[in-house]
């Protein structure tokens, strides 16, 4: 599905520094710049970090740099969209508050349409952050982490800075339960496969791509087959460490890419998942678990979207 969007006017922002708060203390870097440089491509604001225009207390710094209360972040000259604040309409707003599976003092948990980002950038004036701000206006709303456009599914935002700096902190150390539900294109041999492979990410022309290779980034994932049809399995993936693409690219290394994937399947698989129905990636974020800062124990469920309901009651044995 495609959100609708509004034109914004484009204009040169200067160098500035920001003082971290105490609320946003222990949020990643990349996550404090896409709240300040609103309508930046995201491979824009990363490649500032890479080549030094953005640095920490007069330092080079990481994406996933942890900022603490008081640091100062340069935030180089830049040209952004510039029509106020970004305005997104009451119908969204109103279909993600019905989707919100889980709501405290700390944590909101919402049931992410598939095609919505979870934050702006790539041409995107707006993603569900922005909507659930606009929703709670003056609130205290942060992304804990991210899932892809194309994946539904179970997102958790912070509604205070210690709630964030606890939940990003589980998320880094892989305290967190994160399990989705997919459809895999061909036969899983086994009940239970275990892909242990390391992830680089990569680039290719305007796209960003991740592959298996050495010198990546350790990444697990354990697939559990839930029915078998012919040619396909229903599985339930287990992210034992919580890498970009990371479900994607280990299904197509067991030569099993995942149905209506757009960048790790072939044309022709594509073609196949389209004639049968599925218009949109299959993969769901359906169940996430873990540790509430005030030290109770958060267990979320977002039922499989009937679009993909659907495809699956058509399959054939």
């Amino acid at each position: 599905m495609s959100w609708p969007v509004n034109s914004e006017l484009i204009k040169k922002t200067s160098a500035r520094q920001v003082k971290v708060s105490a609320d946003h203390a222990g949020q990643r870097l990349d996550n404090f710049l896409a709240r300040h440089l609103k309508g930046v491509p995201k491979a824009a604001v990363y490649r500032m970090v890479r080549t030094g225009q953005v640095r920490i207390n007069g330092g080079r710094c990481k994406p996933d740099h942890k900022l603490q209360t008081g640091d100062e972040v340069r935030i180089p000259p830049v040209r952004t969209q510039d029509a106020g604040p970004v305005t997104v309409s009451a119908a969204v707003i109103d279909q993600i508050r019905k989707a919100t599976l889980h709501e405290d003092a700390n944590y909101l948990i919402i049931n992410k349409p598939s095609g919505m980002a979870v934050h702006s950038g790539s041409n995107l004036p707006w993603g569900l952050v922005d909507a659930v701000r606009q929703g709670r206006p003056g609130e205290f709303i942060e992304l804990a982490h991210r899932i892809d456009r194309e994946t539904s599914g179970c997102v958790v935002l912070a509604r205070n800075g210690p709630a964030l700096k606890h939940l990003s902190a589980q998320f880094r150390d892989g305290g967190v339960g994160k399990k989705y539900l997919c459809l895999m294109d061909g036969r899983l041999k086994e009940a239970r496969v275990a892909v242990d492979a390391p992830l680089l990410k990569t680039r290719l022309e305007q796209e960003h791509l991740v592959e298996i290779d050495e010198e990546g980034k350790e990444a697990v994932t354990e697939f559990r087959l839930l029915q078998a049809w012919r040619d396909c399995s229903y599985v339930e993936a287990e992210l034992l460490t919580g890498r970009t693409h990371q479900i994607r690219v280990h299904a197509a290394h067991l030569e099993m890419p995942l149905a209506g994937d757009d960048r790790y399947s072939s044309p022709a698989a594509r073609k196949k998942w389209k004639a049968r129905g599925l218009n949109r990636l299959f993969l769901h974020a359906h169940q996430l678990g873990f540790e509430s800062v005030d030290g109770g124990t958060i267990n979320c469920h977002a039922p499989l979207p009937e679009a993909l309901r659907d495809v699956l009651d058509h399959l054939e044995a």
